[in-house]
């Protein structure tokens, strides 16, 4: 700011050009003087700080220009952006983000004075968080493109982005956006089973808009009864809880019967007497129940998509897969070296959301049997509990050799040259490993069929695939009771679909991509999405 002080001619290195006459010397002290009693959220704005203007509270303030001092020969000024047409100002103020400009009002009136333009503000809502509306239509409810941002966009800016609701063990896929002139939580929701290449589906939760000048307003958006008075609190970094005031707007005239009902059909696409599985009822039934406790007061935490490398398999992201009598269930696929995870976003009270609900070993790929013997079980289960058993043998062999460079590092007197060269030869065997299996090396399609007695609740998945590794996938009881991983078959379709076939339960999970491009939801960082993955687990335990 220092910087911007001195270029208007307000700053230490001031040398004022406007001293030709003394009406132009008042002139030019006037609008050049340091306006320091301007606050951050009044930038652009006239008339004093309102409660109504709190938003304002996040836009960072820069600190008080310098007070002035003599100025030097005038040969020596440098040139002041003053002098500037003020149409050029505004463009040059536009292309600045919004969170500068408060700063920059608080070097004099003049800059104060073009700050109220709209066009800058128009310009920011519109580069900063995409709203491409008609905003000169806010003239009529006399909302202007500084309240929309400062009061709107700016101050509920943490919030965009992707959550994980905390519903118990069913957790689910919140994504919060600027649509138009709102901001808006859909709710996502996987389509009706078992249709899982079907697109997803989503409904409002809660929406923010501005009314005339005052204050973002919050409301509900859940029930059918249409939007009434909400509350968001952000908790902290990376957490919000949202409110409602009015639950009355979320009961039903014919009672838990009839929300029953209504639930039913938007969750599974039909009525309780269609489902005949009598523990799939059951399952149901629990749901409703508890999710119900839920329509008044949640709190969402943030998730990351993963992010890429071009060594994946595939691109990794969001899916949605089958399992079985609890429907279908959004699963995200990462990678991490020689693994792939697929961690559930949306869950059970068997295997709730956060937990790791497979893990494939990509180091280990699996040599399937032609097509006919591929339909014996028996065949297939063989296969797999080799590679099962070499990987218990690989594993303990690596346990003996740390367990052995330790003890000889603590014998030793001094450390030795290159502890680590066992290691780091296997790791170059590995690396080499994988390279192998990268999209572009991946061997040609092969016919697939599920073995006879597996159990699919979608009977029209691929029938040829690129490749097979093995892994595992975490199966427990109702309650997350006795969890353990059993060994099983991860399949690859193509860049969008893949499966898992579970030894232990005869059954297979088909998984599809969700197609969605999501903003605001990518990692900062490797180490931050991890970090992520790790405290949704931990609070699933």
């Amino acid at each position: 700011m220092a910087v911007c002080a001195r270029l208007c001619g307000v700053g230490p290195a001031r040398g004022c050009r406007r001293r030709g006459a003394a009406r132009e010397q008042r002139r030019g002290a006037a609008d050049s003087e340091p306006d320091t009693d301007t606050d951050p959220e009044e930038a652009g704005g006239g008339g004093g700080v309102t409660e109504d203007e709190e938003v304002a509270e996040r836009i960072e303030g820069g600190r008080p220009a310098p007070p002035p001092v003599e100025a030097g020969p005038a040969g020596r000024a440098p040139l002041s952006l003053l002098e500037l047409p003020p149409e050029l100002l505004v463009q040059i103020f536009g292309s600045l983000p919004g969170t500068d400009l408060p700063s920059l009002a608080r070097v004099c009136t003049t800059f104060r004075r073009i700050l109220r333009t709209d066009t800058i503000w128009r310009r920011r809502c519109r580069e900063e968080y995409g709203v491409c509306e008609n905003l000169r239509k806010l003239e009529i409810t006399g909302v202007s493109c500084r309240d929309v941002y400062a009061k709107l966009l700016h101050r509920y800016r943490h919030i965009l982005g992707l959550w994980q609701p905390d519903i118990g063990p069913y957790g689910g896929l919140l994504n919060v956006v600027v649509d138009g002139l709102f901001i808006i939580g859909w709710m996502y929701l996987p389509p009706h089973d078992p249709h899982v290449d079907d697109p997803m589906r989503f409904k409002p939760l809660f929406r923010i808009h501005l009314m005339e000048r005052k204050c973002a307003t919050v409301e509900c958006m859940y029930g059918h009864k249409g939007p009434h008075n909400g509350h968001i609190q952000i908790v902290k970094k990376d957490e919000f809880s949202t409110k409602c005031n009015q639950t009355d707007h979320h009961r039903m005239s014919g009672g838990r019967q009839e929300e029953f009902r209504t639930w039913l059909r938007e969750e599974w696409g039909r009525t309780l007497e269609d489902i005949f599985h009598e523990h799939m009822q059951e399952l149901i039934l629990m749901k409703f129940i508890y999710t119900s406790q839920y329509d008044n007061c949640l709190t969402y935490r943030r998730i990351y998509l993963p992010p890429s490398s071009p060594d994946d398999l595939i691109r990794p992201g969001l899916f949605k897969g089958t399992y079985g009598s609890h429907g279908l269930e959004i699963v995200m696929l990462s990678f991490h070296g020689k693994k792939a995870k697929g961690t559930k976003i949306t869950g059970d009270p068997n295997i709730p959301a956060g937990q790791q609900t497979v893990e494939i070993d990509l180091a280990h790929p699996l040599q399937l049997p032609d097509i006919e013997n591929l339909r014996d079980f028996s065949e297939l289960s063989r296969i797999v509990l080799e590679v099962q058993e070499q990987v218990r043998r690989e594993e303990q062999e690596q346990e003996q050799r740390q367990e052995e460079e330790e003890r000889s590092q603590q014998a030793a007197s001094q450390p030795a040259a290159n502890p680590l060269g066992g290691e780091g030869a296997e790791g170059e065997e590995t690396a080499a490993g994988a390279e192998g299996m990268t999209p572009d090396k991946a061997p040609a399609s092969q016919p697939f069929v599920l073995p006879m007695g597996v159990i699919s609740r979608n009977e029209d998945y691929p029938r040829t695939c690129r490749i097979c590794f093995y892994g595992t996938g975490l199966i427990a009881g109702h309650g997350f009771t006795s969890p353990e991983r059993t060994p099983g078959v991860f399949v690859l379709f193509d860049d969008d679909r893949f499966g898992f076939i579970w030894l232990e339960l005869k059954s297979f999970s088909l998984y599809s991509r969700i197609k969605v491009s999501f903003q605001n939801a990518e990692a900062p960082s490797r180490e931050a999405f991890d970090e992520m993955l790790k405290n949704i687990q931990s609070l699933a335990t």
